[in-house]
């Protein structure tokens, strides 16, 4: 195990600097200027606006501004935002919050539903139980996040005027009244996103235990007269579980990286729509960081799947 551990932490360099050679050189050739809304302030002249590209090093050849970002971003500095003037890592930190709030609430959410209806849909296979909740989650799976979200609004901000329907960044959390705001301007974008990620775990929490229920050793555990509860926490969950821990593992950058859709359709504030809005302007710097940290997350929670598998499957044995 520690020797595999190595192996990988050994191959994440090469890894991640492929995957930054890429994302930078696409990004640099895609069409549209950072210095596009200069040209149209007729106050900026053509000599300010050069100035202002040496500024930013955008004159310079594409492998010097590469090995310029590269080893400033090692180095945590992640430049400057072409459009605010202000540090990346700045902007950064200050929607991080909203989107751990929001998008780390519902994966928590979505876990903790997910696990035992998964369960309880298996063991009443074919019944009206477990029929409502297949549909339930086939419905969860076919509509899109928009298309939920834009009902939900519909719904409980515009009929029932429960929730408002768009989320107000200013609201400054200093007594119950205003967390009770905030925690209302919260739940539809949580309950959103909680809805799609618990019918996609669920979906395979019970096809996992469907498959565990008619082993052999869950026969031979139901026969020395074990109560069906330990039944499943010892030996059907167990095992059940490990396809599930990839699905979570890999979901996990999700929830530092926000929910793009979901996040525009409730203006919540949060970094996934920093990476939008930064696109739309040609921020290259912004959008670089925001899609290199969602990639070095992606990395580092593979290994973290993997190492998990040997922790619920004593049966899988790393060797490098």
């Amino acid at each position: 195990m520690t020797k595999y551990f190595i192996y990988r932490l050994l191959t994440f360099i090469p890894t991640l600097i492929a995957i930054s050679i890429v994302v930078f050189t696409i990004l640099a050739l895609a069409p549209g200027d950072p210095m596009g809304e200069f040209a149209l302030n007729p106050s900026i002249t053509a000599e300010v606006r050069e100035s202002i590209r040496k500024s930013f090093g955008l004159d310079q050849p594409i492998y010097i501004r590469y090995i310029k970002w590269f080893t400033s971003f090692i180095r945590g500095d992640m430049g400057y935002s072409f459009t605010s003037r202000s540090p990346v890592i700045g902007l950064i930190l200050q929607r991080l919050p909203t989107t751990l709030s929001i998008v780390g609430s519902s994966y928590i959410l979505a876990t903790l539903l997910a696990i035992p209806l998964g369960v309880i849909s298996a063991f009443k296979r074919n019944s009206i139980v477990d029929t409502i909740m297949t549909t339930v989650v086939f419905c969860g799976l076919s509509l899109p996040t928009f298309f939920t979200g834009l009902l939900f609004i519909i719904i409980f901000s515009v009929q029932l005027k429960w929730f408002p329907f768009i989320y107000n960044s200013a609201l400054q959390v200093s007594d119950w009244q205003s967390l009770i705001e905030q925690i209302k301007q919260s739940i539809m974008p949580v309950c959103v996103l909680t809805f799609l990620q618990t019918a996609l775990l669920m979906r395979f929490v019970r096809s996992e235990v469907l498959e565990k229920l008619h082993q052999d050793y869950v026969r031979t555990a139901y026969a020395k007269g074990l109560p069906t509860f330990v039944v499943i926490y010892r030996h059907i969950l167990r095992n059940a579980l490990i396809p599930v821990v990839t699905l979570v593992a890999l979901d996990i950058p999700n929830i530092f990286t926000g929910a793009l859709v979901t996040e525009q359709v409730f203006r919540v504030p949060g970094i996934g729509a920093l990476l939008i809005e930064s696109i739309n302007r040609n921020d290259t710097p912004v959008v670089m960081s925001i899609t290199f940290i969602y990639a070095i997350l992606i990395v580092v929670f593979n290994l973290v799947a993997d190492l998990l598998y040997a922790l619920l499957d004593p049966r899988v044995k790393y060797v490098k």
